[in-house]
């Protein structure tokens, strides 16, 4: 399955990476791709394709049209390289809503019921904390490890936990809003650069929204999950997952659990994994991994004009 016996990983972003007009171009060069977005309005009563070419902003920042988005995007991305230079992955992984993304590029689920899938699980995740402050935020400049202290020891009055492990020097914690803005101010004095507080509606990757990974549950076991063509590393222990049954319950505390981004590259990476794509809109996961991973080649397809380049890098190596 190597590219020219280099091991190839295909990774997939999560929420926080969209933009108007995103995916449009393989939406209006495929009737294939038309169709999904037909059955998904059909589905949910959702013109997604319509808020992605449009807007506004806002309605584009909904998780629940946010990550449905993000995903048809990257899988249309994946499915036209794949269309004119054949190249099975060794590997697959995402971020958080990438990695239900990265079961379409294995195998495991149907395009069609993905997207349904993050729609409803970007439902569940704003209803489940209901209207009790929250608050997530990104620390810059601060050591992971350290970051995972300051939210032990903050926790004993109000919860914030590190729900994003990006780098090593970059983590997100989420949480109630006052655990969020005090672990934030600790951090600072502990010599953080930034603490940057993060647009989103609802406490992700935390215990407070428990009650979503119920719900995903409930529908997960409506829709047909296969055993994976090539395995996927989870977000839970950044450890290889082909079995469909087990993946179902990684996803199911995937909701709840912090998103082990650092310990996934390093992982493939130590796996002799030399080719990382990255597909979808921009390019946030490929900065991450140039900060975790040496000696590698990192390639991104966003819009299809993205494709040759990709291509001609690859024929090089």
């Amino acid at each position: 399955m190597s590219f020219k016996d280099k091991k190839v990983a295909f990774v997939f972003p999560g929420q926080g990476s969209q933009y108007i007009g995103m995916g449009i171009d393989f939406y209006e060069s495929s009737t294939a791709n038309q169709q999904i977005f037909g059955d998904f309005q059909n589905r949910t009563g959702v013109d997604l394709i319509d808020i992605m070419r449009c807007g506004p902003e806002e309605t584009l920042k909904e998780t629940r049209f946010t990550q449905p988005a993000i995903l048809s995007h990257s899988v249309m991305a994946m499915k036209a390289f794949l269309e004119v230079f054949p190249c099975e992955p060794d590997f697959v992984a995402g971020h958080s809503l990438g990695e239900f993304t990265a079961l379409v590029a294995n195998g495991v689920l149907d395009f069609a019921d993905a997207m349904y899938l993050v729609h409803k699980r970007g439902e569940f995740m704003i209803k489940a904390n209901g209207d009790k402050p929250f608050a997530m935020a990104a620390l810059l400049g601060i050591a992971s490890e350290t970051v995972k202290e300051i939210c032990a020891e903050v926790s004993l009055q109000s919860l914030v936990v590190a729900a994003n492990y990006n780098t090593q020097m970059q983590t997100v914690i989420s949480g109630t809003k006052e655990g969020v803005d005090r672990a934030g101010a600790i951090a600072k004095e502990k010599g953080a650069k930034r603490v940057i507080p993060l647009v989103v509606g609802g406490p992700f990757h935390s215990p407070l929204i428990s009650d979503a990974a119920v719900w995903l549950k409930e529908i997960m076991h409506t829709l047909s999950f296969q055993d994976a063509k090539c395995p996927v590393i989870s977000n839970i222990d950044a450890l290889p997952e082909s079995k469909a049954e087990q993946i179902v319950k990684n996803l199911e505390k995937q909701v709840t659990s912090p998103v082990l981004w650092i310990d996934t590259i390093k992982y493939l990476a130590s796996s002799g994994v030399k080719i990382f794509i990255e597909f979808g809109p921009q390019k946030v996961l490929s900065g991450m991994i140039r900060q975790i991973a040496d000696d590698v080649t990192i390639l991104n397809i966003d819009k299809n004009d993205d494709i040759k380049q990709v291509i001609s890098v690859m024929e090089e190596l």
